[in-house]
């Protein structure tokens, strides 16, 4: 049996954020406490999706949060605004790491951001075990883009990612992919990289009954739902939602999401077929996923390399079809024809966008075998197994 660990996770996305990185780390660390191991989190105030700073004093039982950046104020600009959080996280960081490593046995940085453990890492002591968890990597998203101040902030990036994982004892990464990349680029040591993929926290319950006038049963519900960042192609993605609801009868495509890229579509849109609702709450995401007729999980071409979408599992897991836009031979491919997922397609070809949308409506799929498929390919157990060991 694994002796009991006393564990700082480093990462400004926490509770009672509802998506993406905040929710992974949530999960991850109300798991670590269920098996008894102490937990300090190193956290913001919650400002994700929407960017803007809310107080927050909200606890959760047997954790310790320790929060900073009450006043941040963050940029419209997309590359300004990830600035601004690699600076201030990183003075908080370096104001809270003393005090808060003595008598710990790990520290877990959730990358990115990347800048607070590249500085907190000269003053870690070295009998502290440190495991970098990679969720995206951020050279991929970075080198996308053209201009100098873009190049400017990859050359920083690259130094610093370059640096962070070298100075981690493990890493895990979650996808295959993205591990292969960081050893190309970054020329780590194999031995220390691992893969895990993201869990899934789905449970059978009684669904809740509080979105049946938003998603009726008598249509098709084309559903997009999560954070909304440049990594989803978003404007194309509006554009392929235009092109389904004038070619598929009986339609509406939806986006539940907050924050800067979607309140821009919302203003962009003037289709009354495509609806914009805020997120859920955790309580009824299980009933989204069931009253979706398809879920579609979009990546913005060349980047499935950079990052495995985190909300993946559940949506597996919930029994919802789906249908996955990613890249040609990417990990994610070849995950969904491995266990004949569906359906995952290689092009933003609106025509066969349609037609994959139409045969998976009309087709019977089994989806408690996918259900039972991700349970197991997609579990927390394994990540703590690799953390505590």
């Amino acid at each position: 049996m694994n002796k009991l660990k006393k564990i700082v996770l480093i990462s400004p996305f926490f509770y009672p954020e509802p998506i993406s990185t905040g929710k992974f780390n949530t999960d991850f660390a109300l798991k670590l406490q269920e098996e008894g191991h102490q937990v300090t989190v190193l956290c913001s105030h919650p400002f994700y999706p929407e960017w803007k700073t809310r107080y927050s004093s909200e606890k959760l039982e047997g954790i310790t949060i320790i929060r900073g950046g009450q006043k941040i104020k963050y940029s419209k600009k997309t590359s300004l605004r990830r600035v601004v959080l690699e600076i201030w996280y990183a003075f908080f960081i370096l104001k809270n790491i003393k005090k808060h490593q003595n008598k710990i046995d790990i520290i877990i940085p959730v990358f990115p951001p990347s800048l607070a453990f590249y500085c907190a890492s000269f003053f870690i002591k070295k009998e502290i075990k440190k495991i970098g968890i990679i969720h995206d990597l951020q050279i991929i998203y970075s080198s996308q883009k053209k201009g100098f101040l873009n190049k400017m902030i990859t050359f920083f990036i690259k130094r610093v990612e370059k640096s962070c994982f070298k100075n981690c004892d493990t890493l895990i990464f979650l996808s295959e992919e993205m591990k292969n990349v960081a050893l190309n680029i970054y020329k780590i040591s194999k031995s220390k990289c691992q893969v895990q993929f993201p869990f899934t926290t789905i449970i059978d319950k009684p669904l809740s009954d509080n979105l049946k006038n938003i998603l009726p049963n008598n249509q098709h519900n084309i559903v997009y739902s999560g954070a909304l960042g440049e990594k989803q192609n978003p404007n194309e993605l509006l554009d392929v939602y235009d092109y389904i609801s004038k070619n598929i009868s009986n339609t509406i495509c939806y986006f539940f999401s907050q924050g800067p890229i979607f309140e821009e579509l919302k203003k962009r849109n003037n289709n009354s077929k495509i609806k914009f609702y805020s997120l859920v709450s955790k309580d009824d995401v299980q009933e989204l996923y069931a009253r979706s007729s398809i879920q579609i999980v979009p990546q913005l071409p060349n980047t499935s390399i950079g990052s495995l979408p985190s909300k993946l599992p559940n949506i597996l897991a919930s029994g919802t079809k789906i249908l996955v836009i990613t890249d040609e031979n990417s990990e994610l491919e070849q995950l969904f024809i491995d266990n004949n997922f569906q359906k995952v397609i290689t092009t933003w070809n609106k025509q066969i966008i349609v037609s994959s949308i139409k045969e998976l409506l009309a087709q019977d799929i089994a989806l408690n075998k996918q259900k039972e498929i991700a349970q197991k390919l997609f579990n927390i157990n394994s990540l703590i197994g690799k953390i505590v060991s």
